[in-house]
C-alpha cells in the first residue's frame, strides 16, 4: 500500500490490513469504556450493564451501546 511505503512502516499490504482489523474494533472498544465511565446515566445500573457488554462482547456491545446511550445518558444542562 502506498501509505505503508509513505510512513516507511515496513509492512506489507496483509500486515496493514490485519492491524487495521485489530486496531480499529480495539479502539472503538477503548472509547466506548472511557465513554461509559465518563457519562452520567439516568440510572447506575444502566451503566454496569453497558460496561459488562462492552467487556464480553467487544465489537457487538461497542456498537449497541453507541447506538442506545442517548436513551440512557442525562441531557446536559447549559451553563447560564
Amino acid at each position: 500500500m502506498k501509505l505503508a511505503n509513505f510512513l516507511n512502516l515496513g509492512i506489507g499490504s496483509a500486515e496493514f490490513v490485519l492491524l487495521a482489523f485489530i486496531a480499529v474494533p480495539f479502539l472503538l472498544v477503548l472509547y466506548c469504556i472511557v465513554d461509559i465511565l465518563r457519562a452520567d446515566f439516568k440510572d447506575s445500573e444502566n451503566k454496569l450493564l453497558f460496561l459488562i457488554l462492552v467487556l464480553l462482547v467487544p465489537l457487538i456491545g461497542g456498537l449497541v451501546y453507541l447506538v442506545l446511550r442517548s436513551n440512557y445518558i442525562k441531557p446536559k444542562t447549559p451553563f447560564i
